[in-house]
Formats: structure tokens, C-alpha cells, sequence
């Protein structure tokens, strides 16, 4: 099979999406049976292409199509192991959500409108991740954030929705004109659109230009804002009006496109050690805002939300440090975890009611606490070397690690809080075990697969150990804070601070101005009482059954 028709097989799967769409046009209402069929069949169609494509990418190792455009920039099909694992995530995605669509909207006035707009959304998102030239990269990931936006604004008698959707309206527009600016300095730079011709002119050069330096900087700011990063993230916390499916399809998939871009130009981002901080630090700082927001949300979307704002910021730490393979399998992993969280949120009000047995948790001591952050260090450290780890080559690699041996550390002190229980320790020790093998072993096998397509994992410099280990002294305190908790709870100044984190510390409060959200009309329709009249009215003289009949 030649590699012109190999490329043009991987084009029927979006082009079958787009077809879809154009088809919803016609029946855009109730019970629309051809593109319900038609939905159903393009998502099994992708899922056959993928394994097809993924056979010849490992005989190939990189297919590529024939530009079509002029001065070497247009629209070109790149083929390779990074491309074809996230086109197929993305096809296994899209099957699972168009089947739940079909019953969650069954009814809807509109299915028909949000089958095509769905089809359409996963259409530029598999152009996105087969993308082979700059000119393809930059029109999909724009009609990407097009698409996506009018999923979100899809119940348009929802303030609240549009709101967030005209947010995160603006951050694209911003990440956008960041990503045509890296664009424009790598074309001149190289000479053409090419991203191989772009791989390899960097691969075999020794001296890193301005302008690539800068190119890689746009391209880390065009990530950070496409995925949701501190202090830009208040629009993904908000999007919570709008279908269940479009919130699956966002957080599983639409919001990996910053940690996708910096994988899929990794070579560009390697060049400049200063974006690398970075990235590292606004990673690290949003990871851990965002994991501190989670616990204290009372809603199961709004703390969903904030832990995909949290792995979003691990996934762009992780490119900051150059470990691309460990990105890639957090990037998959999260993606069909959070598709999960989303579609089953639901049911998590039956779990807690059908819960009739409850357990008081033992606290332990501050010094147990240490003892059991210790002993799961103590743990993968024993691991790392026993795998053959080495502590200088390998200092990325197990650093990551640490992040999430940290968090097992909870693991540790739970069983040791009471009473010593050695069966008790035991389990811990042995899921802490599993949950190590893991990592390592499906890392390994990440950067087996796309090794080809990533730079090789390089020594930190120290300007990148310095911020990792900062991080890394932030995710300690924090989980030793979180450990003692219980015993905190009481005090003002924790509950207070509790009452801030809940709220984001208050960083979506510029972009409510920028957007006007603060003045806007809710349609709380109030016709007998009069603005001013209120004002000079003391809450005491206010009639309070007659406000409620009026806001009835």
C-alpha cells in the first residue's frame, strides 16, 4: 500500500465527521434519525482507519502526504506514533460520547444541531493531531476552538454558558495570535511549513537562533492559554451549563490540545531552556492551586473541573522538564479518566446515598505524617533502583515520580494513624508497589513507541532543578497541610483561607469585568420594586414574602 493512499485513508475519518455535520443542517431537530446513523457510523469508521494506520505507522515509522499549498506551507497529512496513539484516542472518544449523546439529547428539540456540531468538533480535532505542516496546524487549531465554541453556546438561553463561553472565547483568540506568531518566526526561520523539514533543521544545527528561542516562548504561551492555566482558567470552572457530552469531549479531549502541541513540537521546545522554567513553574503552581480548589468544591462538576486545571498544569510541567513520553501516557491516561468522571457523574449522588456505613477517620500525629511521606519515598526510591534507574541520567524521570509517590504518601499514613497493623501496612505497601510498577513500566513502554518523534530525555540544567525542586518543597508542605487538616478545621484563620481557595482566590474576578458578567441580567424579573426605591430601603423594611412572590 503506497503511502499517498495510506495518508488519504486517514482523511476519510474527518472528512465522514464533516459530511455528518453538513447533514445536520437538513434535520437539525427532533429524532434525527439519518444523522443519528450517520454519527454512529463514522465513529466506527474511525476507530477501523486508526487500526489500519496504526499497522502501517509501525512498518513506516513516519507517512507523510504530498503538500498541497505553495511557497512549502499549505495542507500536508503527518502519519507517525504520536499522531496515530492521539487519533485513536480521540476516535474511541468520540464513539463513547456520540453513543451517550444519542440518549442523553434523545428529545431535545435541537439533537439533530448538536449531533452535527459534535461531528464537526471531532472532525477538527483528528485534522488537528495528523496535521504534517504549519498551515494545516494553524486552520484546524483554530477551527477547533471554533467548534468547541459553539457546543458551549449551544443553549443560548443560558447566561451562565455564555458567559464562559465568551471567556474562553477571548483566551483563544489570544492563543491563536500567539501560535500564528510562532508560525510566522519558525517559517522564516526554515523556510518552509514542513514539520519534519522543521525536526530535522533543528536536529542538526548547533547553534539555536532568536528567533527560534522565541518561537518556542509563543509556543508555550499559545499552550498556557489553550489549556486552562492559572490564573486564565475561571472560563473551564463555568462551562458547566452546557451538555454533559460537551464536557466529556472538552476535559477528555479538546483541553490536551496545549500539552499536545508542546509534544508535537518538542524539538522547537527543547531549544530554549528559559520556556522550559516557565512551564515548569506555571505547571507547577496551577497543578497545585488547582488540586488544593478540588478538595474544597461542593459541586462534582466545578471539582472535576479543577482537577482537569490541575493535570493540565502536570501535563505542561512535565513538558517543561523535556520528559515528553511521561506527558503523552499522563495525557491518554487523564483523557479517558476525566471522558469517565464526566459521563458517570450522575450517578455519583446514588453512590453517596446507597453508602449507609461510615467510618471516622484516625488522625495521626505530625510525626507519623512525616514517617509516612517517608516510608513512601523510602518505597520508590528501593524501586527505582531495583528498575536500574540512574539518579543522574534519569533525574526527570524519577523526579516526576516523586510528585506521585508524594501523593501515596496519604496512603502510608492512613495505615500507620492508629494502632500498628501489619496487614493493614502491608496493603498499603503493596498497592503504593503496583501503582510504582505502573509508572514506570508504562513510561518505558511511551517512550519505546514515540521515541522517534520526541527528543531523547536530557540531564536538567540547573535553572529547571531549581524550579522542580521548588515544586517539589510546594507539593510536600501542601499534602502534610492536607494530612493535618482534621485537626485544623476549627480554626478561623483555615476556614477562612478554606472560603478563599474555594473560590479560586478570586482570579476569575478580572475576566467577570472584562466580559461584564458583574452587570449582567440574569432575567430576574422584579417589576414593583423600584432601583433606587431599594437602595434607600434597609433590608430590615423589606417586605421578604412579598420579594419572594415577586422573584417567583
Amino acid at each position: 500500500m503506497s503511502q499517498n493512499l495510506i495518508t488519504l485513508i486517514a482523511l476519510i475519518s474527518p472528512l465522514f465527521f464533516v459530511v455528518t455535520a453538513i447533514a445536520s443542517w437538513f434535520q437539525p431537530g427532533f429524532k434525527p434519525r439519518q444523522v443519528i446513523t450517520m454519527s454512529k457510523v463514522a465513529a466506527v469508521l474511525s476507530l477501523v482507519i486508526v487500526v489500519c494506520l496504526s499497522i502501517n505507522v509501525y512498518w513506516y515509522k513516519l507517512i507523510q502526504s504530498p503538500l498541497a499549498g505553495f511557497a512549502a506551507i499549505g495542507f500536508s497529512v503527518r502519519l507517525d506514533a504520536v499522531s496515530v496513539i492521539m487519533l485513536g484516542m480521540i476516535s474511541l472518544l468520540g464513539f463513547i460520547i456520540i453513543k451517550y449523546s444519542v440518549n442523553y439529547l434523545d428529545g431535545d428539540q435541537h439533537q439533530g444541531a448538536f449531533m452535527g456540531r459534535l461531528a464537526a468538533t471531532i472532525a477538527a480535532v483528528q485534522l488537528l493531531v495528523i496535521s504534517g505542516n504549519l498551515g494545516l496546524l494553524f486552520l484546524s487549531w483554530i477551527l477547533t476552538s471554533i467548534s468547541l465554541h459553539r457546543l458551549l453556546v449551544f443553549y443560548s438561553d443560558r447566561p451562565g454558558a455564555q458567559l464562559a463561553a465568551k471567556k474562553k472565547f477571548i483566551l483563544a483568540r489570544l492563543a491563536d495570535a500567539c501560535l500564528l506568531v510562532a508560525i510566522v518566526l519558525l517559517y522564516r526561520q526554515f523556510g518552509s511549513g514542513n514539520l519534519e523539514v522543521i525536526f530535522n533543521g533543528i536536529k542538526t544545527s548547533s547553534f539555536i537562533s532568536p528567533s527560534l528561542e522565541f518561537a518556542a516562548l509563543f509556543l508555550g504561551l499559545s499552550a498556557v492559554l489553550k489549556s486552562a492555566q492559572f490564573p486564565t482558567h475561571g472560563w473551564l470552572i463555568e462551562v458547566m451549563e452546557t451538555p454533559t457530552p460537551v464536557s466529556a469531549l472538552l476535559h477528555a479531549g479538546l483541553l490536551n490540545a496545549g500539552p499536545f502541541l508542546l509534544i508535537r513540537m518538542a524539538f522547537v521546545m527543547e531549544s530554549s531552556t528559559a520556556v522550559s522554567i516557565l512551564l515548569i513553574l506555571i505547571g507547577g503552581i496551577t497543578a497545585l492551586f488547582a488540586s488544593v480548589a478540588y478538595l474544597t468544591q461542593t459541586s462534582v462538576k466545578t471539582a472535576l473541573g479543577y482537577s482537569s486545571v490541575g493535570h493540565m498544569g502536570f501535563s505542561l510541567m512535565i513538558c517543561g522538564l523535556g520528559v515528553y513520553p511521561a506527558a503523552m501516557l499522563h495525557l491518554v491516561a487523564h483523557s479517558f479518566y476525566k471522558a469517565h468522571a464526566f459521563l458517570s457523574s450522575g450517578s455519583v449522588i446514588d453512590v453517596v446515598r446507597a453508602a449507609k456505613v461510615t467510618r471516622k477517620e484516625k488522625l495521626a500525629s505530625p510525626l507519623k505524617i512525616i514517617l509516612g511521606i517517608a516510608m513512601a519515598l523510602a518505597l520508590y526510591a528501593a524501586f527505582a533502583l531495583i528498575w536500574g534507574m540512574d539518579i543522574k541520567k534519569d533525574i526527570a524521570i524519577l523526579l516526576i515520580g516523586t510528585v506521585i509517590m508524594l501523593g501515596l504518601s496519604r496512603i502510608f499514613t492512613a495505615a500507620i494513624a492508629g494502632k500498628l497493623n501489619f496487614s493493614l501496612l502491608a496493603q498499603a505497601t503493596a498497592l503504593a508497589l503496583i501503582i510504582t510498577v505502573a509508572f514506570f513500566a508504562l513510561e518505558s513502554a511511551t517512550h519505546y513507541v514515540i521515541a522517534l518523534q520526541v527528543p531523547q530525555v536530557s540531564i536538567p540544567q540547573r535553572g529547571k532543578l531549581l524550579a522542580i525542586g521548588i515544586i517539589l518543597l510546594a507539593f510536600a508542605l501542601v499534602i502534610f497541610i492536607q494530612l493535618i487538616a482534621s485537626q485544623l478545621s476549627q480554626k478561623p484563620f483555615y476556614r477562612t483561607l478554606a472560603v478563599h481557595v474555594r473560590n479560586g482566590f478570586y482570579a476569575n474576578a478580572f475576566f467577570d469585568r472584562l466580559v461584564g458578567a458583574l452587570n449582567i441580567n440574569f432575567k430576574l424579573k422584579i417589576p414593583a420594586i423600584n432601583r433606587a426605591e431599594f437602595k434607600s430601603t434597609s433590608l430590615k423594611q423589606i417586605d421578604i414574602k412579598t420579594l419572594k412572590e415577586k422573584l417567583v
